[in-house]
């Protein structure tokens, strides 16, 4: 058996309109269906059928902050150049989405945000994939700081 890519990701949600209007108005994915009578959305980049579902559960306790068990991020690709990177720092920040972390992995660079219900999303573009290609230890690089 062989993983050939992540292929979705489930989070539970307090308000789905208000995440739908973080994933799908703010970071472009697009909704392809409601299940569970209108309380959950799948969502897609277009890549596969969805990458994103999104299930509305209320006032259900949320993930505490700090480290701890179970999901740490997601990582969504949001282009193939730091100018795509830059446009993207600068939408979140007419959307008053607070960037709370931006780094340089050498393989990609990333900004770091948080969705409606706390959950860490690393926003990436990928560097030029010879990097990682003619040295797979690239990907374990030290995290340098990203200035954009």
């Amino acid at each position: 058996m062989r993983a050939h890519y992540l292929g979705h990701v489930v989070f539970y949600v307090k308000d789905l309109k208000r995440s739908l209007g973080f994933y799908r108005d703010l970071l472009g994915f697009k909704a392809v269906g409601r299940i569970f009578n209108g309380t959950a959305a799948a969502l897609t980049s277009g890549r596969t059928h969805h990458e994103l579902l999104l299930i509305q559960v209320g006032d259900a306790p949320g993930p505490p902050p700090g480290p701890r068990r179970g999901l740490y991020h997601i990582g969504i690709k949001i282009g193939d150049s730091l100018d795509e990177l830059r446009a993207a720092k600068k939408e979140l920040e007419r959307a008053g989405i607070a960037i709370d972390g931006m780094s340089d992995h050498t393989v990609s660079q990333s900004l770091y945000v948080h969705d409606p219900d706390g959950n860490e999303v690393e926003l990436y573009v990928d560097a030029d994939e010879t990097i990682w290609k003619n040295n797979p230890e690239a990907v374990v690089s030290p995290i340098k700081p990203l200035r954009l």
